[in-house]
């Protein structure tokens, strides 16, 4: 199989790798997660230049019709600089939903706002109850005529509090815990009875904690079936955490990078750290468990796309499960050979050791896709 990218891809990786060099540097980042909306619309605008916004869309609809590995140079790239922009949440994942999900009138409207960076997305999913179960949902969605009416609360909407619009998961049948009878609405984040609550996130990102009280949208906010949402939205998460995978690569690989700089230039005893045998083991086995989860990302990758939803939940699961372990490796081992220094605010080493911990627990850590492809019967063979 070949692993070598194409000559576009090629280019763009190169594109991604000096915008973020350039414009990421960690003094940079602070400044940008200190203004209204935590992220900086600037360079939202230079991403939309780029044609990134506008990446996975079909190109009838303003887009570029890339695919999973043109997501995967994105959001490695965006790793190793810890970009705070909701490209995940609005590009990912909303686009996700609606090239799955959304009809040709709808796509023509939003996509090409999308790709020119006028319009940001959120996925409101998330409550207080439902931890990692996509099904485990009580906010309500009740007839109106031909439209709806949406109540509830959802939690950690990660960019809730910016999004122009949110994708929300509401339960228009069953009970709360049924696959059957979830419906996937987007709503705009301005409509009345929509409340937003934001607040900073361990990782330097922003979330919000978003009421809806007698919401109303009318049947063109539909995404997919209104009772059969579930699929749609697993397979959305699916591609999500394929992505999440390459962004926890690039973090772990400045991690590594920055402690072997770190073991070459720290002198204690008269001479570099580095130089001594116990540290340098430990430095291969950081590289040993990258490189794991590397695999794993590419695995994720050709999978994201996978039509049978056994075999891509099952993929995407035994991935979630090396980068969990690998990151925790990876991070901790950083932190260690660091010292003191690896623990405070003013060194990075420590903020990419908090958004690879973020990552795990995104759509389930480890532990909890392990338990999924032990119960789903899924091969863990290349965990």
């Amino acid at each position: 199989m070949d692993f070598d990218l194409s000559e576009e891809q090629r280019l763009l990786k190169e594109s991604l790798d000096r915008l973020v060099g350039g414009r990421y540097a960690f003094e940079q980042r602070k400044g940008y997660g200190q203004g209204a909306e935590g992220w900086s619309r600037d360079l939202w605008a230079q991403y939309a230049d780029l044609g990134l916004l506008g990446l996975p869309f079909a190109e009838r609809y303003g887009g570029s019709g890339g695919g999973p590995v043109e997501t995967m140079l994105v959001m490695e790239a965006f790793g190793r600089a810890l970009v705070l922009e909701p490209y995940f949440t609005t590009v990912v994942l909303g686009g996700g939903f609606l090239r799955h999900g959304g009809n040709d009138a709808l796509c023509t409207d939003l996509v090409p706002k999308i790709a020119d960076g006028g319009l940001t997305l959120g996925f409101a999913q998330t409550e207080r109850h439902s931890r990692w179960n996509l099904a485990d949902v009580s906010t309500r969605a009740a007839r109106d005529g031909a439209g709806w009416v949406l109540d509830g609360e959802k939690g950690v909407v990660l960019h809730g509090d910016s999004a122009d619009k949110l994708i929300v998961t509401a339960r228009v049948s069953g009970g709360q815990r049924d696959r059957d009878g979830i419906g996937v609405f987007l709503v705009d984040a301005a409509a009345a009875g929509v409340s937003r609550r934001g607040y900073p996130t361990q990782d330097g990102l922003r979330a919000a904690e978003v009421t809806l009280a007698g919401v109303k949208v009318g049947p063109e906010a539909v995404l997919g079936e209104p009772e059969a949402g579930l699929s749609l939205i697993e397979r959305v998460v699916d591609e999500g955490i394929a992505a999440l995978c390459a962004e926890a690569v690039g973090a772990m690989t400045v991690m590594h990078e920055l402690t072997v700089e770190y073991l070459k230039t720290r002198r204690q005893f008269g001479r570099e750290i580095g130089s001594f045998q116990v540290l340098q083991h430990r430095a291969v086995d950081m590289l040993v468990a990258l490189e794991q989860a590397r695999s794993m990302v590419m695995f994720a990758t050709m999978m994201a796309a996978e039509e049978n939803a056994a075999e891509r939940r099952n993929a995407l699961s035994a991935a979630k499960v090396q980068i969990g372990r690998s990151g925790k490796f990876v991070g901790q081992q950083a932190i260690q050979l660091h010292g003191g220094i690896g623990m405070t605010m003013e060194y990075k080493v420590g903020h990419f050791f908090k958004r690879v911990t973020m990552i795990d627990t995104m759509f389930g850590d480890a532990d909890h896709h392990l338990r999924e492809l032990a119960r789903r019967g899924g091969s863990t063979a290349a965990i």
